[in-house]
């Protein structure tokens, strides 16, 4: 099998559509049967079953498309060496972030990035902290963003705390929660937030809110309590453009609620003159700041 074997397996396994892989690979649905034919016949077996609703792939596609995963990315890591031999930073830098930081904080640090090192190509994974973690503790990308407490025993870099508010545009103190008719409304988040502000809740409160909105995002989270709808538990690094709304610290036995942000690194990894440059870009733009 060539590399281009390797990449149509993937990318057929992905997409499980003939149109759509032809697409991606950028050749003709006549091309792209006739090679995956060709390959079929020359290993005596299928790797794929045809049907009019697509391709359902078999045991052996699924044994073959693994193969094809791990050349692949021993292909980009040998680039990723040889770039790092290169007198000029390129290769391929691999983030994963968590989202709130993915919207609120990277994009400034990205496009300085970009501007001083043109010739990298960047591949960013956003999502829950814990989704984050996982993909850097496989090796899928060389450093990670991630919030709350962490124990990874690498190497670190503490980036920010965020100060957690209660936010709304008529409640201004604590006690109006008893009272009030509004719903809490919450975003999809990891479970240690969850625990944070449940902690908060039943310190405070012995009964659950009255009424809860649950979203996926917190941009829309924010925005419903802008517009009155009801009130948040939001971190400041989201808060500095909120106006008409009160900001009231939240705080459990007199210690206030915060949100750490850390960026993981692998130590390896951090040898590519890429991923060391970034690294480098968020720790100098952490002291200027």
């Amino acid at each position: 099998m060539q590399l281009d074997d390797f990449r149509m397996m993937v990318v057929l396994a992905q997409e499980l559509n003939m149109r759509k892989a032809a697409e991606r690979l950028f050749v003709s649905q006549p091309a792209l049967s006739q090679r995956l034919q060709s390959m079929e016949k020359q290993w005596g077996m299928k790797f794929f079953l045809r049907s009019q609703k697509g391709l359902t792939i078999t045991p052996e596609g699924e044994k073959v498309t693994l193969y094809a995963i791990e050349m692949l990315r021993q292909e980009e890591n040998v680039k990723n060496e040889l770039a790092a031999l290169q007198a000029k930073t390129h290769g391929t830098l691999k983030i994963a972030v968590a989202s709130i930081i993915g919207q609120y904080w990277l994009p400034g640090i990205l496009k300085t990035f970009v501007e001083q090192y043109p010739l990298v190509q960047i591949s960013l994974f956003t999502g829950w902290s814990s989704e984050v973690q996982k993909h850097f503790y496989e090796g899928d990308v060389h450093l990670a963003i991630v919030r709350g407490s962490q124990d990874y025993p690498g190497k670190k870099y503490h980036l920010l705390t965020d100060e957690l508010y209660l936010v709304d545009t008529e409640i201004s103190d604590m006690a109006m929660l008893r009272d009030t008719n509004k719903p809490f409304i919450q975003f999809k988040s990891d479970s240690t937030y969850y625990s944070q502000i449940q902690s908060w809740w039943y310190a405070m409160f012995s009964h659950p809110p009255k009424r809860t909105i649950v979203v996926d995002q917190i941009e829309t989270c924010k925005q419903m309590v802008m517009h009155g709808i009801g009130y948040a538990v939001l971190p400041s690094s989201v808060l500095h453009t909120a106006e008409g709304v009160y900001k009231l610290p939240m705080a459990v036995d007199g210690k206030g609620l915060t949100r750490e942000t850390w960026l993981l690194m692998n130590e390896a990894a951090l040898e590519l003159k890429q991923v060391g440059a970034f690294a480098d870009l968020v720790k100098n733009f952490i002291v200027k700041k």
